[in-house]
């Protein structure tokens, strides 16, 4: 297993009104985080927010190249990002214990933060199609090439990992300092990770390691 320690590029907030960082997403633009009462579209580049949605934002938050999904309330919301409307309500699998949420391969990935596992959702029906296992409490989720990685906070400690899809086998770890916990989490595709943090209210960017 590949263990590193995490590299801190930058970090952003706290933010006016949004005292909490839940799911974390990015649509190749703005990275979008969720903070209650809203969703929350942040310019990575100025470090300003430049939009807002008024939606329950609880949990997990992402995107599928055109829609956002969002977790609250024991529901995943599908929003278009334009409009801010509320397209489509599916039953979350956790009924209530989902913490991150990913778009890959034509499916929803929802963590379950104290069951510790990750499923594997239908996004037009909510049908549970897989189970990965974990072995801490699992937080954020997200895919990049092609690989599926996980943040976890547990006993007041934080790390983003990468897992098997198929067997949940631990592959890779990347350690957060101490006392700098990670909720949400997204890739932007490249280098960087955005990381949600919780009552902190801030987000920090991770360099994913090469």
């Amino acid at each position: 297993m590949k263990h590193s320690q995490a590299e801190i590029l930058r970090e952003y907030g706290p933010f006016p009104d949004a005292e909490h960082v839940a799911g974390v997403t990015y649509d190749g633009q703005h990275v979008w985080f969720a903070s209650g009462d809203r969703l929350n579209a942040l310019d990575p580049a100025s470090g300003a927010i430049v939009r807002s949605i008024d939606v329950a934002a609880q949990a997990g938050t992402a995107f599928d190249g055109r829609y956002l999904f969002q977790i609250a309330e024991g529901r995943i919301r599908k929003i278009d990002p334009q409009t801010g409307e509320v397209l489509k309500t599916l039953p979350a699998p956790g009924n209530g214990g989902d913490s991150g949420l990913a778009w890959a391969e034509g499916a929803l990935w929802v963590g379950q933060y104290r069951d510790r596992r990750i499923h594997q959702v239908d996004p037009e029906t909510g049908a549970i199609l897989r189970i990965i296992e974990s072995d801490r409490f699992v937080t954020g989720v997200t895919w990049v090439d092609g690989e599926l990685w996980h943040a976890t906070w547990e006993d007041d400690q934080s790390d983003i990992r990468r897992v098997n899809p198929e067997t949940g086998e631990l592959l890779e770890r990347i350690d957060m300092p101490a006392g700098l916990g990670v909720s949400g989490l997204e890739s932007d595709g490249e280098d960087r990770f955005f990381c949600g943090g919780g009552n902190s209210g801030r987000i920090r960017a991770v360099r994913r390691p090469g």
